[in-house]
């Protein structure tokens, strides 16, 4: 893929070179040095998720895309071509057990071999598994029978298990427990349940790991789920101590909810751990990144980025894509999406923050606004390829991808012969 990437970047060098310097020269009439902006942006990495590397489905049906990795070992092929296209996306988010692996340690030293590491890893008590004693159609840590609730927390212990053998340090949790008609469950007791569950995951949970609690207001409790809201999740980061943090997904709020302003609120209350990045038009969509939505996306960085320059943030809550990729190709889905997050990011860096505290403070409503939209419209495409190009990475990632002919070699190869996964340690 180097090779490829180099002579990618070769064809378009003089345009690129071009671009960048134009915007080195709008960015200076600012008095805003280029090079220091280019630093900044350099820092910015996400995590890429286990399940988006293979093609989604929706509740009607699922379209197989053309060369889909066949087992966890495969994904990690594919997301060190995400990788090393973008240079930002060193972890991998393994969900358990859709992808959990025979042997942990094997996967790790593949992973390692392939310049990747492991990010937050992902329980499962939304869904039953095979094998499975019990079931979770009436929730998992907030069913009314004991038996369940102890299988839930006895998942997310050997989550943490495998994730600990991986070299990851933190869980994600999100949670099917609710109800879809008033009456079907006790709406306080539902909570403590929740609540004593995780206090039981979270006193097992390794030393220097993070529980990371997820809410979502709907699907599949259409009239009350447990965690519905940033409330609820603070809630339960709150009580169950200080190793406990909150999770923003994009696309897991009512419409008309102002994200950025949760975003916000969890900053100030020391509690955000991460995002989840992906977008939506109507609910829980998992669109790409800025597909819908870039404003807000733009808005939510703004609130990160003024967070840690303020000093509320020590360092930016982990960043990961959740998406579910229906009709594009998988790999050029996260190509696009790293693409826009980074972007995004980097308008944030670009907002002129002194401006916009003087314009808040005499209550220049507009022109606080302007100062807002203009780092909003600046075409930071050639800053955000630099970063790319200098960490030997692509200037343009899906034109590099599509170049290759990556997916048509894994679409001959993994369709010839049985996977063969590399021997165990």
């Amino acid at each position: 893929m180097q090779h490829i990437i180099e002579a990618s970047n070769r064809d378009r060098a003089a345009a690129h070179r071009s671009d960048y310097e134009r915007l080195g020269e709008q960015l200076a009439q600012h008095k805003v040095d280029i090079e220091e902006v280019v630093a900044q942006a350099a820092a910015f990495e996400v995590a890429v998720p286990s399940w988006g590397l293979g093609t989604g489905g929706t509740r009607f049906g699922r379209f197989p895309g053309r060369g889909e990795p066949r087992d966890v070992y495969e994904k990690v092929e594919d997301a060190a071509v995400v990788h090393g296209l973008t240079t930002v996306t060193p972890r991998l988010s393994l969900h358990v057990p859709w992808d959990e692996p025979e042997n942990a340690p094997a996967l790790r030293a593949h992973a390692a071999e392939l310049g990747l590491g492991f990010d937050a890893v992902n329980s499962n008590t939304f869904q039953d598994q095979a094998n499975q004693a019990l079931s979770y159609k009436f929730g998992a840590l907030g069913h009314v029978d004991a038996d369940v609730r102890r299988q839930a927390v006895g998942h997310i212990l050997h989550v943490m298990e495998v994730g600990k053998a991986l070299g990851s340090d933190a869980i994600t949790i999100w949670l099917v427990d609710g109800g879809n008609y008033p009456g079907q469950i006790h709406l306080r007791k539902s909570f403590e349940r929740v609540r004593d569950g995780l206090a039981e995951a979270y006193a097992d949970m390794p030393e220097g790991w993070t529980m990371l609690i997820e809410h979502k207001p709907f699907e599949p409790a259409f009239y009350a789920t447990v965690v519905a809201d940033w409330g609820s999740s603070l809630m339960l980061a709150q009580a169950l101590g200080e190793r406990a943090a909150c999770l923003v997904d994009l696309g897991h709020h009512l419409p008309k909810t102002n994200v950025e302003q949760v975003v916000a609120r969890l900053v100030a209350a020391g509690k955000l751990g991460g995002l989840h990045f992906n977008d939506s038009k109507y609910g829980d969509d998992d669109l790409t990144a800025g597909s819908i939505k870039p404003y807000q996306l733009f808005l939510v960085f703004n609130e990160l980025v003024d967070a840690v320059r303020d000093g509320a943030l020590e360092q930016p809550p982990a960043y990961m894509i959740d998406q579910s990729h229906n009709l594009k190709d998988p790999i050029e889905a996260l190509l696009q999406t790293v693409n826009n997050l980074q972007k995004a990011f980097v308008r944030a860096v670009l907002v002129r923050r002194d401006a916009l505290t003087y314009y808040q403070q005499e209550n220049d409503v507009l022109m606080a606004e302007e100062t807002l939209k203009s780092a909003f419209e600046m075409d930071v495409a050639a800053l955000v390829a630099e970063v790319r190009r200098r960490r030997g990475g692509a200037i343009d990632p899906i034109a590099a991808f599509r170049a290759s002919g990556y997916r048509a070699d894994k679409t001959a190869e993994r369709a010839a012969a049985e996977y063969a996964p590399p021997q165990s340690l």
